[in-house]
């Protein structure tokens, strides 16, 4: 058999790669042994990513497709505090449909005042929806479930506020002044992915209504929001000109088809940037894998490698001989991995549409698959070519003494580069196929900063094993030795146990930190309440009840209202391109304020506050955070657009917020002698015993209908929840990461079988006993483990700490036990899959051995 592939290699050099795929496929046919290890590893990486991409295709498929539903419209234009003029109102209904909805936090309660609960309510007119459907539980139409009946006005609720009030279909709830009955339950809100925030469950009822709540007074936060469909042939762009020239000092905002459920995009793009991440890493791990099995399998084909050339076979026929058979293996395992990852649309469907209201377009997605393919095939051919490499350039004498002495070999120049263009294809893929390049671009240099960390690592471990083993004897040499030989598996075990280790120590850090700052920091600092909506004419009345409430313990209250930044240093923002991580600065509006004194919980860091009795130009605090994402210093103008009204101010001291405490602050904040007589509320924060906490929201919001209460440990078990479900996925995606490298480390252990074997048959013949060869085996891969982990636990941290204390901008220490069970896990992992997977080697009995060899 081996001389026919012989003659037939030499005589068809011309048309040698057909050749090599027909004697490949004579090769497979001998099964899969030695590779499930490389399928596993190139499936599992490549269906990662090829889903994500399928998911975030089919998002951004169902975004455009949904887009006027989301969007509740062609155009929506949205302000704060007032009405569209008649003159307005007008140019709407020229350019088509129109529908008019006004939105407002509010608080909702039982009869009796027994249950409370904030929502948020929408008052709807009769027009809406003009796209997608309202779906209700009993089925009907919108319409006839807000009408006035029989001296009610009807709601429809989300079946969380049924439940946390206790209320069943037909029953009352009331709202500032005026009771509802709840006639139905929210199934599917069309435009529920248009709304940026939501603190409470959705509350709809007729607009008609609202004046009758009580809740529309000067100041209050309510938007109004006037959503559009266009008449046919009517140009859309034209027409908002018009508009624009017509009501330049208008305020409103206007959102086009394009920002349809743009926080649901953000979320999605980020998302699949993350996961896209994770999967690269899960296929790096895995490319180490291909290494280790492609050097496996050479390994068990020596004889035959090394009988083929002394036959006359050239050793670039047999190198394209096993380059062809890594890539149709390779072919394969990227074929299942694209199968499972094609299929991902389909299942995260149905969660998709339940959590954000958006119907994905469930297909294929090829361009996904493309890439997801190029990167299997890549990373298999990157990882292959040094063994391939290595077996066709050392002579047939060599091949066979390989066991037992390691040759090293000059590389070609032509193979570097060749392994340099391959890289160089895999980093371009990275990079084009990332929506943000420069975080992949990051990616890729931390990837390969952290190969090249292991790669010294594996290099110094060896050569101090070399050293030490001169002075030492017994059990101890003899592992030194194995750590040091030429052909020990010391680089592929540091690689792949480093990488998973390193990937996990970072998670565990990351969430150990969030979790430490939000059960330690926040909530002894945070306040019980926010009440906000306080009229003027309410304030004084609410601080007497407050303060004189059982258990009360501190009471900060701010004028504020809420206004739109148009332009940065004289420059429209429209053309200034905002930093992602920022934008949300100058995307609708910002909460304003004006102060004669410095607010609490912020500290000046550059200019000086104004006096307490300023009353000239308006001047700006600004946070510092902010002035440095837009580059604005002391003495640039910033403008507020503020109900129609634009007010420029030179900003004149920069502040440092601990946003974490929960004090009331703001990002901009204003001289006095400007605000003051705009339509404004007050917000208020409160501290009170926790077991005052419900006598308090009684009797404040029973006393002035009009304010909603903001419980704080509620919002915190929200974000908390957020948290612990962001943690739980990102550790999914850590688990795939270190399980690839688990399944990685055991085969490079695998890989190495042949050698152990030969080695403890001398060793039996020598004398050595079972017990003897278990304690060097321990010895070895525990040093390999402890040195690799705490190399993985530096790394590790310092990922932990760039993410926390730039991306989070919190404060970072090392978690002692996330240290110390790192350590105990890679010196465990290397040790117990050490001694599983050279067990078989330790029983093989020496005869049968030495009579072949």
């Amino acid at each position: 058999m081996i001389a026919e592939q012989s003659a037939l290699l030499r005589k068809t050099m011309a048309w040698r790669l057909p050749l090599a795929w027909r004697l490949a496929g004579r090769e497979l046919r001998g099964g899969l042994r030695g590779f499930r290890l490389f399928l596993f590893c190139l499936a599992l990486g490549v269906a990662l990513i090829a889903g994500v991409g399928s998911l975030a295709g089919a998002v951004q498929g169902g975004l455009a497709r949904d887009a006027r539903a989301l969007l509740g419209g062609d155009m929506e234009l949205r302000v704060l505090y007032q009405p569209a003029t008649a003159a307005q109102l007008d140019r709407f209904t020229a350019a088509g449909r129109v529908s008019a909805i006004r939105t407002l936090r509010a608080m909702a309660q039982t009869p009796g005042g027994a249950q409370r609960q904030l929502v948020e309510l929408k008052a709807v007119d009769a027009s809406y929806p003009l796209f997608g459907q309202m779906r209700l539980a009993p089925d009907g139409p919108l319409g006839t479930a807000l009408a006035e009946r029989d001296g009610h006005w009807g709601a429809v609720a989300d079946g969380e506020l049924l439940d946390r009030l206790g209320l069943k279909l037909g029953q009352i709830v009331k709202v500032g002044s005026l009771d509802y009955e709840i006639r139905a339950a929210i199934l599917r809100e069309p435009d529920r992915g248009a709304d940026a925030f939501i603190l409470g469950p959705r509350l709809m009822v007729a607009d008609q209504s609202l004046e009758a709540t009580g809740l529309v007074q000067r100041g209050s936060l309510i938007y109004h929001l006037y959503r559009i469909a266009y008449a046919p042939g009517l140009d859309g762009k034209a027409w908002l000109a018009d508009l624009a020239r017509r009501f330049p000092d208008a305020g409103w905002r206007v959102r086009g088809l394009d920002d349809a459920a743009l926080g649901v995009k953000r979320f999605v793009d980020r998302t699949a940037l993350f996961l896209t991440l994770v999967g690269l890493s899960a296929l790096l791990v895995g490319g180490v894998g291909v290494g280790n099995a492609v050097k496996a399998y050479l390994d068990s084909k020596t004889n035959t490698v090394a009988i083929l050339k002394c036959l006359g076979a050239p050793a670039a026929a047999v190198f394209s001989l096993y380059l062809s058979l890594i890539m149709l293996l390779a072919g394969g395992g990227v074929l299942i991995g694209l199968a499972l990852g094609a299929l991902t649309p389909f299942v995260a469907a149905a969660p998709l549409a339940r959590g954000f209201a958006l119907d994905l377009a469930v297909g294929f997605y090829p361009w996904a698959l493309i890439d997801a393919a190029g990167f299997g095939l890549l990373v298999a051919l990157a990882f292959s070519l040094p063994a391939l490499m290595r077996a066709r350039d050392l002579p047939p004498g060599q091949l066979f003494r390989d066991m037992l002495v390691r040759a090293r070999r000059a590389r070609r120049w032509a193979d570097f580069g060749w392994l340099s263009l391959v890289a160089a294809l895999l980093i371009g893929l990275t990079i084009a196929s990332a929506g943000e390049r420069m975080l992949a671009l990051w990616f890729v240099l931390a990837a390969f900063a952290t190969l090249i960390i292991f790669r010294l690592l594996a290099a110094v471990i060896m050569a101090l094993a070399r050293r030490l083993a001169r002075w030492r004897s017994g059990m101890l040499r003899r592992a030194l030795a194995d750590l040091a030989g030429p052909a020990a598996p010391t680089r592929s075990v540091v690689l792949s146990l480093g990488l998973g280790l390193t990937v996990l120590v970072t998670v565990a850090s990351v969430q150990g930190n969030l979790r430490r700052e939000l059960a330690a920091t926040m909530p002894a600092a945070a306040p019980s309440f926010f009440f906000i909506d306080i009229q003027p004419d309410q304030l004084a009345g609410f601080e007497s009840l407050v303060r004189a409430q059982p258990g009360y313990r501190d009471l900060d209250s701010v004028p504020m209202l809420r206004g739109r930044i148009v332009r940065l240093k004289d420059i429209p923002v429209e053309q200034l391109p905002p930093p992602s991580e920022d934008r949300w600065v100058l995307e609708g509006d910002r909460g304003l304020t004006w102060s004669a004194g410095p607010p609490r919980g912020s500290q000046l860091v550059a200019g000086a506050w104004w006096p307490k009795d300023y009353r000239g130009p308006p001047l700006i605090s600004l946070d510092s955070e902010v002035a440095h994402a837009f580059d604005l210093k002391l003495g640039d103008h910033l403008t507020v657009n503020l109900l129609g009204r634009e007010i420029t101010g030179t900003i004149a001291n920069l502040r440092e917020v601990d946003w974490s405490t929960l004090a009331i602050n703001f990002v901009m904040v204003f001289s006095p002698g400007v605000l003051e007589a705009a339509p404004q509320t007050h917000i208020a924060t409160v501290r009170v015993d926790p077991e005052q906490e419900p006598a308090l929201e009684r009797r404040v919001t029973d006393r002035f209908a009009n304010i909603s209460a903001i419980r704080v440990k509620e919002a915190l078990a929200s974000v908390q929840r957020i948290v612990g479900g962001l943690s739980a996925a990102v550790a999914a995606m850590a688990a795939i990461a270190l399980i690839a490298g688990v399944a990685v480390l055991s085969g490079a252990v695998l890989a190495d079988r042949r050698r152990r074997i030969y080695d403890a048959v001398v060793l039996k013949v020598l004398g050595a006993t079972r017990a003897d060869l278990l304690g060097g085996l321990a010895l070895e891969y525990g040093f390999m483990g402890l040195a690799t982990a705490a190399i993985a636990l530096l790394l590790g941290s310092l990922a932990a700490y760039g993410f926390v204390h730039w991306g989070m901008e919190g404060d970072f220490i090392l978690l002692p036990g996330v240290a110390l069970a790192t350590v105990a896990a890679g010196a465990g992992l290397a040790i117990l899959i050490g001694l599983l997977g050279t067990w078989r080697a330790l029983g093989q009995k020496a005869a049968p051995l030495l009579r072949n060899d």
